[in-house]
């Protein structure tokens, strides 16, 4: 069965690194991107986040404004926060219905035993509920920097099955990576993934501009390597953590690093410092390089 296409601009070779960018929010952030809209191009893709203890009301508000927007969304679906089949298909039925989603990323969660029905995202996808929805294209985690409760193997294992599985269901799967500091990690691990027959298109998950502090709170939660050698890489020094960091050197190492070898790749930011400081970021960068948008 042939792979359908997410976008025929994963055809064509990017306009400069940033070209094709994605971003991620939270429920909570959707009067921050209706402030931020006129810095984005259309049709960009944007994942609303499954976090703890929000309202569904809001995830669903927040993935509507995103369409309204005139944006590609992308809701989060957090298989362990899920507390029953309801609950999982009536938060799809919504955003289908109201936001026009086509695409829909999953993760496993947090808990270490799910609240519902749901262990892990092999779970969601066997349900068949999404392909039954009309959804294209399901996003799932890569790691490059491996997995706090997994193995390396373990890690390839799960990735090569959950391709497999979403494809043989008639989607295009689309593996969107944790943030990280470390561009070399990143490379060699794309490079792993195709020569292990992997083609999927893949987003790299790159940290917005915000205080150093703060990104190296988000690093420690995610699980994210973060020695004195990679943070030097990025461009922070560990005797200095006031301040902000941006990713500039991240960001000139990936346009530098990476070629045909690496397959389909495109950005994918976490604007831990807000919507509108990683936007601007992105246009100073584009406007430094000569990148249009």
């Amino acid at each position: 069965m042939a792979t359908p296409q997410i976008h025929p601009n994963w055809d064509k070779a990017p306009d400069g690194i940033t070209d094709g960018f994605s971003l991620e929010m939270t429920a909570k952030d959707e009067a921050s991107l209706r402030d931020a809209a006129p810095l984005i191009p259309a049709e960009t893709p944007i994942a609303v986040t499954f976090l703890p203890g929000e309202d569904v009301a809001a995830r669903v508000a927040a993935t509507v404004a995103v369409r309204e927007l005139g944006f590609e969304p992308m809701p989060h679906f957090s298989a362990r926060r899920i507390t029953s089949e309801d609950d999982f298909e009536g938060y799809l039925r919504a955003v289908v219905e109201q936001a026009g989603v086509e695409r829909c990323f999953i993760v496993a969660g947090d808990p270490p035993e799910p609240v519902g029905p749901y262990f892990d995202t092999s779970a969601l996808i066997a349900t068949g509920a999404f392909e039954r929805s009309g959804i294209k294209a399901i996003g799932i985690g890569g790691h490059p920097e491996g997995h706090p409760n997994m193995t390396e193997a373990e890690c390839w294992a799960v990735l090569e099955k959950k391709v497999a599985d979403i494809t043989a269901r008639g989607m295009a799967p689309l593996i969107v990576t944790q943030f990280g500091f470390d561009p070399d990690a990143f490379l060699a691990w794309l490079k792993e993934l195709r020569a292990r027959g992997i083609d999927a298109p893949v987003r790299i998950g790159v940290p917005g501009p915000a205080g150093i502090k703060r990104l190296l709170a988000f690093a420690a939660r995610c699980g994210v390597g973060a020695s004195t050698s990679v943070l030097k890489k990025y461009g922070i020094s560990v005797t200095n953590l006031l301040g902000t960091a941006g990713p500039d050197k991240l960001v000139d190492a990936f346009a530098r690093g990476l070629g045909a070898e690496h397959g389909k790749v495109r950005l994918h930011f976490y604007p831990f410092g807000g919507l509108t400081k990683t936007l601007e970021w992105l246009h100073g960068y584009n406007k430094k390089h000569g990148i249009n948008q």
